[in-house]
């Protein structure tokens, strides 16, 4: 039987999937974070996603993100971590997708950096060699993406979105860009333009979520 915490009776823990009880993100929400589909965007390589934007996988992403439920990180790192041996063998190089840096303050830090990690040591815990680098960043000129057509968030990431020379990855090591959702494409596209521009390859992107 589950033991109790004051901090239960008294704030208790609730899916963030489905509100219900006793559970940051219970059996039944974590099934919309499944296998790896292919997601097919004009300009985007090889891409996939784990779940459609949209119920619980949806609200679960933004409660993370814009609501402070941090405790999704290891599970929103679980279910990456049981995707991606089905995409790639060997070694694995995770890069973050960034955030703007005033979206990252708010959040207190790269969110997808977070899950990224949680992702490493459960691979690295199940025996696969697994290291995350945050090998790009997005400055301050970015703007808020949300409502932004695919031309418009292509040109809003145009020279801001670049590589983090303090974060190189392994050289001569393929790698897979983490995000948590697929809209356009632009993103992805433009960060996996960025690696490339310093000779990194890019084997897969990979998100939590694509829209539809």
């Amino acid at each position: 039987m589950r033991s109790f915490r004051l901090v239960d009776l008294i704030l208790p823990q609730r899916c963030a999937g489905c509100a219900a009880p006793l559970a940051a993100w219970c059996p039944t929400c974590a099934r919309s974070l499944g296998a790896p589909v292919s997601v097919a965007r004009p300009g985007l390589p090889v891409a996939y996603a784990l779940g459609d934007y949209r119920g619980p996988a949806r609200r679960a992403v933004l409660a993370y993100k814009e609501r402070g439920r941090r405790e999704l990180a290891g599970h929103l790192g679980g279910a990456l971590a049981a995707a991606l041996p089905s995409i790639r063998a060997g070694p694995m190089v995770l890069v973050p997708a960034p955030s703007r840096p005033a979206a990252a303050r708010a959040r207190g830090g790269q969110h997808m950096t977070v899950v990224a990690r949680h992702c490493a040591a459960v691979l690295r815990a199940g025996g696969r060699w697994a290291a995350v680098v945050p090998a790009l960043r997005l400055d301050h000129r970015a703007a808020d993406s949300v409502g932004l057509d695919a031309e418009e968030r292509a040109a809003n990431l145009l020279g801001r979105l670049r590589p983090d020379p303090r974060h190189p990855p392994p050289a001569g090591v393929p790698v897979v860009l983490v995000d948590d959702v697929i809209t356009t494409g632009a993103t992805a596209t433009a960060c996996v333009s960025a690696l490339r521009s310093v000779g990194v390859p890019v084997a897969a992107v990979v998100a939590l979520t694509a829209a539809g």
